[in-house]
This record gives C-alpha cells, structure tokens and sequence, in this order.
C-alpha cells in the first residue's frame, strides 16, 4: 500500500471511538496483561503465533517485540515461526502454538484433535484463555492489516534486526513522517509515544 493510497489512515484508528478504544483496553488487560493460569509469555508467543498465521506484520512485530521486552531469548522468538522444529518449546507449548497458528487461519483448521493433545497438557480453563488471545490477535490482526497501521519505530528496528532470517518484512505498514511514532506502546522508555 503506498503512501498516497492509504492517505490519512491515522484517522481510522481504534483510537478514534473513545468508548470501544476503552473496553478494547479492558479485554486486553485481562486476557494479555492480567494474572491468570498461563504465564505471560506464553500468552505473547500465541499471540505472535496466531499474527504469523494471520499474516500480519504489524503484530509480528509488535508481538515478538513484546517478548524481547519481557527478557526471551531472540532465538526463542524467532523459533515461533518454526516451533514445529524447534528444540525451544516444549510439547505442551507446541500444542498451544499449533492452535494460535490453526485457529488464526481463514479457514480455521482447529479440530478435535487439537484439544484432545492441548488437554494433556492444559486445563479447560488454560485452552479458554489460549482462545481469548487467540480472538484477540485476531482482533489485531484484521484492524491492523485493514488499515496498514504504521508500525512504530522501536519495534521495526528490532524486528528488522532480528527476524529477518525467518522471512519477516515491514511491508505495507511503513508510513509517512507524518505517521510514524518512535516507541513501541510498551516500551520503558518514559518519553515513550503512546497511541
């Protein structure tokens, strides 16, 4: 998408409906950010994993971006694009990924299979909250990739750095000047851009 066909796209931002933009901010708390029976970074790498699947580069970014801030490891991060092959996650996590990676695709491959491996391993209410997350990116996913939301500065250039080797590009979510914004949204960094 070129800069001239997605002229003003800042203007269709979930941050332009203040009231859906605030129960949006309450899903996520809860289903990304919130204490429950999944760690948090196992919630960001279904998270990232359904973004892979979904084709959304913004996410990838964002996602994997996150993980980096949490402290994981840059070859685990970039191992969610192979997990299959990975000596990085064990066989619980692989049967989490699998259905962040099945449940994001159009058509959803997700069948009985995948609960019956995922029960072995995790709760019914752990495999609820793996499809809040799931939702959510999806969530993401379509926003994002409707409007070629830019992605900001900050996470382009670790993403670019980082999981180049495993096919990620920025693509149509590089924006104009006027667009960009230098921090990611959870960034540490107390001058940081908030969106």
């Amino acid at each position: 998408m070129t800069d001239a066909k997605s002229r003003d796209r800042q203007n269709l931002e979930i941050f332009c409906w203040p009231e859906l933009m605030r129960i949006f901010q309450d899903l996520v708390q809860l289903a990304m950010v919130s204490p429950t029976n999944l760690s948090q970074q196992l919630r960001s790498e279904l998270f990232t994993m359904a973004s892979i699947a979904a084709g959304c580069q913004h996410c990838q970014a964002h996602g994997a971006y996150s993980l980096q801030l949490m402290g994981v490891d840059s070859d685990r991060i970039r191992d969610i694009w192979t997990f299959e092959q990975s000596t990085e996650f064990s066989e619980a996590e692989k049967a989490a990924l699998r259905l962040a990676r099945d449940g994001a695709l159009v058509p959803n491959m997700v069948e009985p299979g995948h609960f019956a491996d995922l029960r072995r391993h995790y709760s019914d209410r752990q495999i609820v909250e793996m499809l809040a997350v799931i939702s959510l990116a999806g969530w993401y996913n379509r926003w994002n990739n409707s409007i070629a939301t830019v992605t900001d500065h900050e996470s382009v250039e670790w993403a670019e750095a980082n999981l180049k080797a495993v096919g990620w590009e920025l693509g149509k979510h590089a924006g104009a000047a006027h667009e960009q914004r230098r921090k990611h949204p959870r960034s540490t960094d107390p001058d940081r851009i908030e969106y």
